[in-house]
């Protein structure tokens, strides 16, 4: 199989997991913090993944890139704070989409962190993907609240994070970046959160795994999706988080199909397509 369609099956892990992790954190909202979900997601994973890596081997625990793992998390915790704060309060669909500013920094981050490079092909897929996206957001047309200024920082931050992703992908497994994602993120979370605790009620435990399991399993895939490609190929899939997140926002809270997020969807899914369909001529050619 080439690998970029195995980086596409791993996203496709990917956007499953984020979209029911979407779902778990607008259930917590309701009486947990932004901190607070923040804390137990990593509390919950660390445990789940220390489980994972005595099975697999403690070499997983290893990392040759230490300093670089604290910088890829703390910005990564930056980004997750933004996007769990938008999904208390925004349409999860206008999350997404608000999100989806990521993949142009991180474009542009790739060629000076990774040194790949941009090819006139994968810049026209990332002009698609923006002009997709102008059409969704229609700045100056719909007002920016400051739920979406949160997501659009969290854009900057997850953007600056995936790439750093991929360059530990070189010398560390997906297991012990996610290991050090948890081990990183829990006091970040759990100190600011003690000034203003509140104790999970019965019926949130089952929502503080699930946020738990869907971050540790989006994170795991996104590693081994960057294993296989292209910091450049990998992200610009995650649009298809949009259409998968909208009809969940339709499905679970009565959140309505806007037309303009179909369409921008739907042209984004076609620079997506172009992009694997370029990337599977150049690795048969």
């Amino acid at each position: 199989m080439p690998p970029v369609l195995k980086a596409a099956l791993w996203m496709l892990g990917t956007l499953t997991s984020l979209a029911l992790m979407a779902i778990s954190g607008r259930e917590l909202s309701a009486e947990l913090s932004t901190l607070q979900i923040l804390f137990f997601r990593s509390a919950i994973g660390l445990l789940i993944i220390l489980a994972v890596i005595r099975w697999a081997g403690r070499h997983h625990l290893r990392t040759r890139q230490p300093g670089m793992q604290v910088l890829r998390n703390m910005a990564h915790y930056m980004g997750q704070f933004g996007w769990f704060y938008g999904i208390s309060l925004l349409p999860l669909a206008q999350v997404f989409a608000l999100e989806f500013t990521m993949p142009i920094w991180a474009t542009l981050l790739a060629p000076l962190l990774l040194r790949e490079t941009i090819t006139p092909r994968r810049a026209l897929v990332v002009a698609i993907g923006f002009a997709g996206i102008l059409v969704v957001v229609r700045p100056g047309v719909v007002p920016i609240s400051p739920a979406a200024l949160g997501v659009l920082m969290a854009a900057v931050g997850y953007a600056f994070a995936y790439t750093l992703t991929k360059k530990l992908t070189r010398t560390d497994t997906a297991l012990a970046i996610v290991f050090y994602m948890c081990l990183v993120q829990l006091p970040l979370g759990l100190i600011p959160s003690l000034f203003d605790w509140v104790t999970p009620s019965a019926a949130m435990w089952p929502w503080v795994v699930a946020v738990s399991v869907t971050g540790l399993g989006a994170h795991y895939c996104l590693a081994r999706a960057f294993s296989e490609a292209d910091a450049i190929v990998v992200v610009p899939m995650e649009f298809l988080r949009l259409p998968l997140i909208a009809v969940a926002g339709l499905v679970f809270y009565g959140e309505a199909l806007d037309p303009w997020v179909l369409g921008g969807a739907a042209v984004i899914f076609s620079g997506n397509f172009l992009n694997i369909w370029g990337e599977r001529r150049r690795a048969a050619g």
